[in-house]
């Protein structure tokens, strides 16, 4: 029974870690479309106000899409923790995650969050999530250099929430265009809070549950 219960775990993990993976991959594909620097691609195309207007808006949102990228793969591989034997390795990686989160990611997204497509809605959604990022981030770093690892395991979880919204959004997205059809700017106000308000309730649901 136990070996049951010990090659589904892996089992799962290996999903896990497969999904992630196919995710992740996409992710990076985005990231690449804005390499080298251009002004004029993808996403910036429709953001020509910004860019031309506020000189700091470019820089804001090149610091958040080469970090955010890094962020995901280290906050996955911290996650992997002692169950791979990985230890050191898992401090290590929290280490860049917390760093990049606190100094370049959240900080940057916060400011593009001002400037959302979709009006007022979208808006408070991004800045918020840019809030609750940083300060779960930070605060998962207080309490390791307390050594309250339990605690700190939880807002790491929190953290990590807030950082798939980075994959969780777009997931939406393609769903409720492919289903609705709506007007863009109404897909920006839907995607902006189902993008990380799910992946929250989900993790307070797992740590209620004590499953994480």
């Amino acid at each position: 029974m136990l070996s049951v219960k010990r090659n589904t775990a892996i089992f799962f993990k290996i999903l896990l870690i497969l999904g992630f993976g196919y995710f992740f991959w996409l992710m990076v594909k985005i990231t690449l479309e804005y390499i080298p620097y251009d002004p004029d691609t993808s996403f910036l195309m429709i953001k020509q106000t910004e860019v031309a207007e506020r000189p700091e808006y470019i820089v804001f949102f090149y610091t958040h899409v080469y970090t955010s990228i890094f962020v995901l793969l280290s906050g996955f591989l911290a996650m992997l923790r002692k169950n791979f034997g990985l230890k050191s390795f898992h401090r290590n990686m929290g280490k860049i995650y917390i760093f990049l989160i606190l100094i370049f990611a959240a900080p940057s997204g916060f400011y593009m969050g001002i400037w959302a497509n979709g009006g007022l809605l979208s808006k408070v959604s991004f800045v918020i999530l840019g809030i609750l990022w940083w300060f779960s981030t930070f605060k998962a770093y207080q309490l390791a250099r307390q050594k309250k690892f339990k605690e700190h395991k939880q807002w790491m979880w929190r953290s990590f929430a807030f950082t798939l919204s980075a994959i969780t959004l777009r997931m939406w997205k393609v769903i409720i265009v492919y289903l609705f059809h709506p007007n863009p700017m109404d897909v920006y106000q839907i995607i902006a809070w189902l993008g990380w308000i799910p992946n929250i309730l989900i993790i307070e649901y797992l740590i209620k549950r004590k499953l994480i």
